[in-house]
């Protein structure tokens, strides 16, 4: 048993042996002889920045990438996996970071896709709906399987890409940050259906930036950094600051909210805000919610998904159905609806799901950076390329953006520094207000740290900013001030001295021993 009850299985049992994996791309080398161990019906934890090699290792193992030298041995045989359906037949599966679900499709023909039922020369879609409902039961997640993904929040896509991995009974489960849009209570149901499957000798690999919750689960931890395992032990001997000092050395602090200016004005003002659910024109998802924000000050919006959070930045940002109260900018009523007034007017949104809303993905990093602002560079209908690329580079400069150059792809960076680039985006278009969903999702701990300064050195100058998040201590590292969220209504304000238990207790969380 690990020292939190849970049944950490065979743990002496190796089911899978990576030995000395080197991953190069072109000069780059991604893992430097990299050797690792899954133990069976137990979770092994990864740890490591964004960058740190991590995902690649995953992506070996599942069959995504193929290693440049090393063995892979499962079950004490030589294995290679040239594609992901060769990993998948020795019952190895994946959930990657990003969504790789088609959004319009159903929750089933996701599900089933690639490996769809028949019988009698066609698809037995009754089986399929049959299975997927059980799938969906058991992750406690309330949905018709005949619902289009692109009609779900993220937090409930997230659930259905995991509900996909479990589908194919796989022995050894790779999950890379599976909790990433989960609510506290998904999180809760995520970890009981860990449990489960360790009970049932399945043999688990997670990789999480949720570096407390991760603790929960783990039996075994690896710490890589640079492509190389810096670190190894055992969940007796592992803590908080065991993870930080291997990750990124001593004496790391995530931050503190910034100080040594005062507040000025109300800069964002909401009065009896509601906002309608597209879905269900009679229910309000934002329900006449009032908040101010001043010049220079840091509000953060915690609350279980389904409080409202989204709806709420997406509303001030110009998205949504609003049907009642106002929205006041440096105290003149806002009565534009479209996204690009709002960004005229001071008011710049980085939202959740930065791949689907932030980021272009055929375009560089440097077109990314300018794309919000474009239009200073026109003149005649021309663009000035010299000017776009001066302010791509002083933006990579301003928002330390780790990048070879702006004319590299986006897809090239590490989730950090993509988030950066939104970031970097929004700042280029001169914002009183900055709006941030979930700024630090899919992030590691040091770029988190990045993030947070530079909201910190934006707010000493005067920028009022409004983020969510469903991580309360970054309420508390960052936020001069806490609001919580439930039920589309505000139901507690907090100082940053707050007790955690008083936050989760206002926003309707079930407090767990």
């Amino acid at each position: 048993m690990s020292d939190d009850g849970r049944s950490t299985g065979n743990g002496s049992d190796v089911v899978l042996q990576a030995r000395d994996i080197v991953k190069t791309y072109g000069g780059t080398r991604a893992l430097k002889g990299v050797n690792f161990d899954i133990h069976r019906g137990t979770v092994t934890t990864l740890f490591g920045e964004n960058g740190a090699g991590k995902s690649t290792l995953m992506k070996i193992l599942s069959g995504v990438e193929q290693p440049t030298s090393g063995r892979i041995i499962l079950d004490g045989e030589p294995v290679s996996f040239a594609t992901t359906n060769d990993a998948r037949d020795h019952g190895i599966a994946i959930i990657h970071q990003e969504l790789s679900l088609a959004p319009n499709l159903s929750v089933r023909d996701n599900i089933f896709l690639g490996r769809e039922i028949t019988r009698g020369g066609g698809v037995d879609y009754a089986e399929e709906t049959r299975q997927t409902r059980a799938l969906l039961e058991e992750m406690r997640l309330d949905v018709d399987p005949a619902t289009p993904v692109g009609d779900l929040r993220v937090g409930q896509q997230q659930i259905v890409e995991i509900a996909r991995a479990l589908s194919i009974d796989a022995r050894i489960l790779i999950m890379d940050e599976p909790t990433s849009a989960l609510a506290a209570r998904e999180v809760e149901i995520l970890f009981g259906i860990i449990d489960d499957l360790t009970s049932r000798g399945v043999s688990l690999v997670y990789i999480s930036h949720h570096l407390e919750e991760t603790l929960r689960v783990t039996d075994h931890a690896v710490v890589l950094r640079d492509g190389t395992m810096t670190a190894r032990g055992d969940r007796a001997d592992i803590d908080l600051a065991w993870i930080v000092r291997h990750m990124v050395g001593e004496n790391f602090d995530l931050g503190s909210p910034p100080e040594g200016h005062q507040f000025g004005e109300p800069v964002l003002a909401i009065e009896d805000l509601t906002v309608r659910d597209a879905e269900n024109p009679e229910r309000a998802v934002v329900d006449r919610l009032s908040l101010s924000v001043r010049a220079g000050e840091i509000i953060c919006v915690y609350g279980l998904m389904g409080a409202g959070r989204t709806e709420l930045l997406e509303a001030v940002a110009g998205r949504g159905d609003v049907t009642g109260g106002r929205i006041l900018l440096e105290g003149q009523a806002i009565g534009e609806h479209s996204i690009r007034d709002r960004i005229a007017r001071g008011i710049g949104l980085v939202p959740e799901d930065r791949q689907r809303d932030g980021l272009v993905q055929t375009m560089s990093v440097g077109q990314n950076l300018t794309l919000a602002s474009i239009r200073q560079f026109l003149s005649r209908g021309l663009l000035s390329r010299g000017k776009e690329k001066r302010l791509a580079s002083s933006l990579i400069r301003d928002v330390t953006v780790k990048t070879p150059g702006p004319d590299v792809p986006i897809g090239s960076l590490s989730g950090g520094n993509q988030q950066k680039v939104v970031i970097g985006k929004v700042l280029a278009t001169q914002p009183s207000v900055m709006l941030l969903d979930e700024p630090s999702r899919g992030i590691d701990i040091g770029a988190k740290a990045e993030v947070f300064a530079l909201l910190a050195e934006h707010a000493r100058q005067g920028l009022a900013i409004l983020f969510t998040t469903s991580e309360i201590d970054e309420c508390f590292s960052i936020g001069h001030r806490t609001v919580v969220m439930r039920r589309g209504r505000l139901s507690a304000e907090f100082g940053p001295d707050a007790e955690k238990s008083d936050v989760m207790a206002a926003s309707g969380e079930v407090l767990t021993s």
